[in-house]
């Protein structure tokens, strides 16, 4: 079944990068100019909001610098929204910016004086997110919101997934994580395909190799979340061997959680902890079933 979609997937890209040729230069695209902020975390300050630092009864402090990425842009208010649990609460940090780049340092008492979500140091959660982002005046008059005052996100992928700016910038409340680095890998796990043979399917204990790249916040680029598995597996689908996908995992004070594509045009869940030797360990389920258990072990 998964080879039957990788087909139709190729089909589909080979049309669409067909489709896309222009008529020699005469073809134009209707664009609307619009307008997107840069807001992103001070390098050197905290990624996230200390848990353990606010439990101990210190101060914690966090730095985040905003600029005009693209667009006429007449003035700006910051905004942020904090979101614990179900409930959310919307403050505005500056208004009317026009001059940039504008650094705001926030410490613990400035976030309970802005927000009514939180009186004490008791009522910083673990898990409470803090995201900043803007809304922007453009020179014509228009007023851009990238977060709907719902919370919702008022923008598509191709502005959440540009790697040129940062619309908006998240502070988890949590704990100080170093995962960063190579690992070895021992997993086992089934698919739910019928072409492994008895010895492929399901595997037990196959031996790899991970990279963990610190994006910061908890946030890890996992270079295999498959821990190798799927290498094992590649004769079925007719696909050459080292076609890996890599995948985003978050560390939240020892709890691992990811949620990612997979290889097949699936998306797979992680769940895992990290364990009081410094180990990892997960486990991975996709769409279509198959299931995977993954220990890695840090290469000191």
């Amino acid at each position: 079944m998964k080879k039957i979609k990788l087909i139709f997937a190729s089909l589909f890209a080979l049309l669409a990068m067909l489709s896309c040729n222009d008529d020699g230069g005469d073809s134009k695209l209707n664009l609307q100019t619009g307008a997107v902020p840069d807001i992103r975390k001070v390098e050197g300050t905290p990624a996230i909001i200390n848990l353990l630092e606010i439990q101990e009864g210190n101060d914690i402090s966090i730095s985040f610098s905003t600029k005009i990425a693209q667009g006429n842009v007449s003035s700006i208010d910051i905004v942020a929204f904090y979101y614990k649990g179900t409930a959310f609460e919307k403050v505005t940090l500056a208004e009317n910016v026009t001059t940039f780049p504008l650094t705001i340092t926030l410490s613990k008492q400035d976030l309970i004086d802005k927000f009514s979500l939180l009186n004490a140091d008791e009522d910083f959660i673990l898990g409470d997110r803090l995201r900043v982002s803007a809304d922007l005046v453009l020179s014509d008059g228009t007023a851009v919101k990238l977060l709907n005052d719902d919370g919702s996100q008022n923008f598509g992928p191709d502005i959440s997934n540009a790697s040129i700016y940062n619309v908006t910038t998240t502070y988890i409340v949590s704990c100080p994580s170093d995962l960063g680095g190579e690992y070895t890998s021992i997993t086992s796990g089934s698919s739910t395909d019928s072409g492994p043979t008895p010895d492929e399917n399901p595997i037990s204990n196959y031996t790899s190799t991970v990279t963990l790249t610190d994006n910061g916040g908890g946030s890890y680029t996992i270079s295999d979340p498959y821990a190798g598995l799927y290498n094992l597996w590649y004769d079925i689908y007719g696909i050459t061997p080292g076609f890996n996908v890599s995948g985003t995992i978050t560390d939240v004070c020892g709890t691992i959680s990811g949620n990612f594509p997979e290889p097949f045009g699936g998306a797979t869940t992680v769940d895992g902890v990290v364990n009081e030797d410094g180990t990892i360990s997960y486990t991975w389920i996709n769409d279509f079933g198959d299931t995977g258990t993954v220990v890695l072990t840090k290469v000191q």
